[in-house]
């Protein structure tokens, strides 16, 4: 039983290490290949982990092995326009200035309701209003609206908007991310005060607290 769940943590803490070398990447940005390398290693790690009588390093091989496959085809797609057309395949468009494409959605078996379904999740709710719908080789459906449907930008109103810096967590949880101070610019002692000025007494009874770019500050406490 010991030796089980010390092969089964062996295991998942190589796989882990092994789809960490892959990329930081969700599933549904996943090119196909990479899809299946996944699932393959995925099927292969449990194999071990459920026969001890098959060696660790022996049921790591197959894994080890669609590792190098998988990082040698990126490496491939990466150099090689060609390869990566063929590997992945080519973006495709499905609506073409507020027109279905008909033969497109044929073709690649992808029926009106599925279209629609990922244009609402697009907040679009109108084909009409579609300059061009392209998917994309990962399954994801790319919307370009028509130029009168879409949101209006500070660029186009021609107003001069000052750029956005990322907001800095200065509590999380009732513990301190002191590495975000000098980055905020901010002290412990004005920290205190501001605290001391919405009521809480302590930072430990904080859920968060963030500093914008404004230097304003936002402050949770804990409901207990």
């Amino acid at each position: 039983m010991l030796v089980g769940i010390v092969r089964t943590i062996i295991l998942y803490l190589i796989i882990v290490f092994v789809l960490r070398i892959m990329g930081k990447r969700q599933i549904g940005q996943l090119q196909p290949f990479e899809l299946v390398i996944i699932l393959m290693i995925s099927e292969l790690a449990v194999i071990p982990s459920e026969d001890i009588g098959i060696p660790l390093v022996a049921g790591l091989l197959p894994v080890l092995v669609l590792l190098l496959l998988g990082l040698t085809i990126s490496q491939i797609t990466l150099k090689s326009e060609k390869a990566r057309s063929i590997i992945c395949g080519t973006p495709t468009l499905l609506i073409n200035k507020g027109q279905l494409l008909e033969e497109e959605l044929h073709r690649l078996r992808y029926n009106i309701s599925d279209l629609l379904e990922q244009l609402r999740s697009k907040n679009v709710s109108n084909i009409a209003d579609v300059e061009y719908a392209i998917l994309e080789t990962n399954g994801q459906l790319s919307v370009i609206p028509k130029a009168m449907k879409r949101s209006a930008t500070p660029e186009d109103l021609k107003l001069q908007i000052p750029s956005e810096e990322l907001a800095y967590t200065l509590v999380m949880d009732g513990v301190l991310q002191y590495k975000n101070f000098p980055k905020a610019n901010v002290t412990m002692d004005w920290l205190q005060k501001e605290l001391q000025k919405a009521n809480i007494a302590d930072y430990k009874k904080v859920l968060i607290a963030s500093i914008d770019t404004k230097h304003q500050l936002y402050i949770q406490a804990k409901a207990k």
